[in-house]
């Protein structure tokens, strides 16, 4: 099937949720380009994420986010993963609504923490209890992540192809953002 991809579709969610893996998968079905805001944030500093909140703090990467993330929705269109606290911030939230479609992938603690728990390269999980402070940063997200266009349900038997599938399905029902062109 081909499809007609009409905005960006920006995906949001909790570190682990699989925006990157998602949404590479997705782009590729859809045929258009796939782009990871803190990518371009790390090239643009050319440091890693963890680095830029070492050394200049999260409220400077948050800024920094915020320009990329309006600048990526102006220039192409495709599917942008952002980072998991991007969708936080109001202005974020305002700017990917008006030029894009915001999509929540939307997984449970315990997924998440079997995702994640091995990672060193989770800035905000570099504490005594990291899965303390995971769920501390889901159940503030949560509501907020639920503010999203759409919402697509993250299981664990789902594979990545399975979640993009389930994505396509759900942009499918917004006309405005996607249709097919066969």
């Amino acid at each position: 099937m081909a499809y007609r991809l009409k905005k960006t579709v920006v995906l949001v969610g909790m570190m682990g949720a699989g925006k990157t893996a998602v949404g590479k998968a997705l782009a590729a079905k859809l045929g258009v380009p796939f782009l990871d805001s803190d990518e371009e944030i790390e090239i643009a500093a050319a440091r890693s994420i963890s680095e830029i909140f070492e050394r200049d703090g999260e409220l400077f990467f948050r800024a920094k986010e915020t320009q990329v993330i309006s600048r990526l929705l102006e220039t192409r269109q495709g599917i942008l993963s952002t980072g998991g606290g991007a969708f936080m911030a109001a202005g974020n939230r305002q700017i990917i609504s008006s030029k894009g479609v915001a999509v929540w992938l939307d997984a449970d603690l315990d997924l998440l923490w079997s995702r994640v728990r091995h990672k060193s390269s989770r800035p905000l999980l570099q504490t005594a209890d990291p899965q303390g402070s995971l769920r501390s940063l889901y159940e503030s997200r949560v509501p907020v992540y639920a503010l999203a266009d759409l919402t697509v349900k993250s299981k664990p038997r789902y594979s990545i192809d399975d979640m993009a599938l389930a994505v396509i399905d759900e942009l499918l029902t917004r006309p405005d953002v996607l249709e097919t062109t066969e």
